[in-house]
């Protein structure tokens, strides 16, 4: 019992090592990696592709989380996607390598994809 207690709790603290790193990701470093990543039909065969793919879904989540809540509250949204959205991934690292590189560094994934969306969707200006 207590072994398993143990493995328990250190199994736990990996997976919580794991998320915050996860989640410490900034755009600057997400932005390397996608720069690295060849534009070709096999590059989904890379697993760094497959984790880039991860975070950029967790962030377009977040933010269209984000909107949806905004909306419900009555406020201005980041951004005003219609109900769905479509994503180029040259436009989209375009978008995010015109960034300057001293604020990626400060900015998170999600930050960026924010930006993008913002961009991109803008909400129509309030008179």
């Amino acid at each position: 019992m207590k072994t398993s207690l143990m493995t328990l709790a250190v199994s736990a603290s990996m997976i919580a090592g794991a998320a915050e790193a996860q989640a410490g990701v900034s755009l600057d470093d997400f932005v390397r990696r996608a720069n690295r990543i060849p534009m070709n039909p096999t590059a989904m065969l890379r697993p760094d592709a497959h984790r880039l793919k991860g975070e950029a879904e967790r962030a377009l989540t977040a933010v269209n989380r984000e909107v949806r809540e905004a909306r419900a509250a009555g406020r201005t949204p980041p951004a005003c996607p219609g109900e769905s959205i479509s994503v180029s991934p040259n436009q989209l690292l375009a978008f995010l390598n015109g960034i300057p590189q001293t604020r990626r560094q400060r900015m998170s994934v999600v930050d960026g994809f924010r930006a993008w969306m913002a961009d991109r969707y803008p909400c129509p200006r309030q008179a």
